[in-house]
C-alpha cells in the first residue's frame, strides 16, 4: 500500500502503542513460565511472530478471555488488552516444524536461543529481509557452549538450524553488533541447568535495550546480573563487561501477569510530528509516556535540545509538544539505534546541521537505515552527507519538497518520512506504508485523527 501525505497542521491527542521490546521480551518470558498473563501488549506483525514461536515450542497464546487456545493461536490474534500465555515451563519442545520469524529480527534471535535449549533440531527462517541480517556471533556463541548452531548457507544468515539441549557454561560475544544476542543468551540461561556468563569481546552498543531485558526479568523473578571488568555486579548494562545469569531459574511474573509500557520508539514519531507541525498554538498531546528503561525515551530530551517546547508529566505518562523553529544538535545513537530516523527527518526541518553519530550499526536494521534516510530525504530535497558511523543533514541547506519515496519495506522508515512529510511543500508519496503494522498498527489511523492529510495512493488498491 502508498499513501499520500500532504502539508498539515496536527492537534488533539494520540496514545502511543504499547512496547514493542517489551511485548517480544514478555510473551517469550510467559512462554519460559508455568503460564502467565500479559497485559497491554503490542499485538502487531513481530510480536505475533513470537508468539508463533511460543506455540511452536509447545506452549500456546491467546486472547486472555479466549477458551481453547491452540499452539499457532499467534496467528489470529487481534487487538487483544490482555494475552493468556500457556508456558513450556522452561523446557521448549522440539517444534513439529519450521518457525517462521517474518520480519522480525528480534523474535529470531531471542527465539534461536529458546531453540537451543529443545532436545533436538529446530529450523528458523524469515522474509527475505531477515534472512539477509547477520546472526553469526549468536551462532558461533551457542556453538561454543556445545549447541550444533548452523546457517544453512553458511554465511551466518538464516535459514538457520539449531539442535539442543543447552546445558549453560561460560561464552564470549562481541557487543557491537546487536544486544539482541545478550538478551537471547540471558533469557534461555536462566532456565539452564548451569547458568550462563557471557564476557563482551567489544564494548556494549544499544545498553538500555540490555536495561529493558534485565528490567523484564526481574519482574518475572529472574536473576541476572551486568558485570565490570573487575567481574563486580553494575546498576544497569552501560560499561558492562559481561553479564551472569544462573541457572535452574523459574520465571514467574507477580500475581500471574505483567503489563507492557507504551513505546518510545514509536512516541517518537508522535513527538517529532508535533514538533514540526502542531497547530500554531496548540499542544498536541501524547499519552502512554511512563518512564521505563527504555533508551528511546532520550527523544523527549533531543527534541527539547532542538528548540521545541516538551512538557513531560511522567507521573501521568502524557507527554505535551508545540510546534517550535527547531535548531541541528549532535546526537549519539549508540545506545538509542531505532531513533535515527526521527532524528533525521527532524533535521531536515532544522536550522543548521543535525549530526547523528556512532550508527554503523543501524546499517543492520530491517534496512540499511542510515542511506535509507540519507536517499530518501535527498529526494525530498534534503541535503545530507553519508558516512560510514555518520550522518549529517544539512538544514539550512534543504527545502522539502513533495515527492515519492520508499519505505524501504521497514516501518520505522515508512513513519519517519510521514514525519518528513508533514513540514514538506506538497504532497508525498511514501510507498510501502503498510509496513508501520510491524511496530505501530493503525498509525496513519491515529495521524488522521490528529490532522494529517493522509489518504491511499489513488494507484493503488
Amino acid at each position: 500500500m502508498d499513501v499520500r501525505v500532504t502539508h498539515s497542521d496536527l492537534r488533539g491527542t494520540a496514545r502511543a502503542p504499547p512496547s514493542k521490546s517489551y511485548t517480544h521480551r514478555a510473551l517469550l518470558a510467559a512462554g519460559y513460565s508455568d503460564g502467565a498473563t500479559v497485559e497491554s501488549p503490542l499485538i502487531s506483525a513481530d510480536t505475533r511472530a513470537t508468539a508463533r514461536a511460543v506455540g511452536a515450542f509447545g506452549g500456546a497464546v491467546a486472547p486472555a478471555d479466549a477458551e481453547g487456545a491452540g499452539a499457532d493461536a499467534g496467528s489470529d490474534l487481534t487487538d487483544a488488552d490482555a494475552l493468556a500465555v500457556e508456558g513450556f515451563a522452561g523446557r521448549p519442545g522440539v517444534p513439529d516444524d519450521v518457525i517462521d520469524c517474518a520480519n522480525s529480527g528480534t523474535t529470531m534471535r531471542l527465539v534461536t536461543a529458546a531453540a537451543a535449549l529443545a532436545d533436538g533440531a529446530t529450523v528458523l527462517t524469515g522474509d527475505e529481509s531477515l534472512r539477509s541480517r547477520p546472526q553469526g556471533p549468536l551462532l558461533d556463541a551457542l556453538g561454543d557452549l556445545g549447541v550444533r548452531a548452523e546457517s544453512t548457507r553458511a554465511n551466518g544468515r538464516a535459514p538457520l538450524v539449531v539442535s539442543g539441549p543447552l546445558a549453560g557454561g561460560e561464552v564470549a560475544i562481541p557487543g557491537d553488533v546487536s544486544s539482541q544476542y545478550v538478551t537471547a543468551l540471558l533469557m534461555a540461561g536462566a532456565v539452564t541447568d548451569e547458568g550462563i556468563a557471557v564476557d563482551l569481546t567489544t564494548p556494549l552498543k544499544s545498553a538500555p535495550y540490555v536495561d529493558i531485558t534485565l528490567e523484564l526479568l526481574a519482574d518475572f523473578g529472574v536473576e541476572a546480573t551486568p558485570l565490570d571488568e573487575a567481574g563486580d555486579a553494575l546498576d544497569g548494562a552501560a560499561g558492562a563487561a559481561g553479564f551472569s545469569v544462573p541457572g535452574g531459574q523459574t520465571y514467574a511474573p507477580s500475581d500471574g501477569t505483567y503489563a507492557v509500557p507504551g513505546d518510545f520508539s514509536s512516541i517518537s514519531y508522535l513527538l517529532g510530528a508535533g514538533a514540526v507541525a502542531a497547530e500554531p498554538g496548540e499542544s498536541l498531546r501524547i499519552e502512554g509516556a511512563r518512564p521505563s528503561a527504555q533508551g528511546d525515551a532520550a527523544i523527549v530530551e533531543i527534541v527539547d535540545r532542538m528548540g521545541a517546547s516538551v512538557d513531560w508529566d511522567r507521573e501521568a505518562g502524557e507527554i505535551g509538544v508545540e510546534r517550535a523553529d527547531l535548531t541541528g544538535v549532535t546526537v549519539d545513537v549508540g545506545d538509542t539505534p531505532d531513533l535515527l530516523p526521527t532524528i533525521a527527518a527532524l533535521g531536515a526541518v532544522a536550522d543548521g546541521d543535525t549530526r547523528i553519530e556512532n550508527c554503523e550499526h543501524v546499517r543492520y536494521k530491517e534496512t540499511d537505515r542510515v542511506s535509507a534516510m540519507a536517499e530518501e530525504l535527498s529526494a525530498m530535497g534534503a541535503e545530507t552527507t553519508e558516512e560510514p558511523d555518520v550522518l549529517t543533514i544539512h538544514g539550512d541547506e534543504s527545502s522539502l519538497k513533495g515527492a515519492t519515496v520508499d519505505g524501504r519495506a521497514d516501518h520505522r522508515i515508512v513513519m519517519a518520512l510521514a514525519v518528513a512529510a508533514l513540514a514538506a511543500e506538497g504532497t508525498t508519496t511514501i510507498r510501502g506504508a503498510e509496513h508501520v503494522d510491524v511496530s505501530f498498527p493503525g498509525f496513519f489511523d491515529a495521524m488522521a485523527d490528529l490532522g494529517m492529510d493522509v489518504e491511499p495512493d489513488g494507484a493503488i488498491e
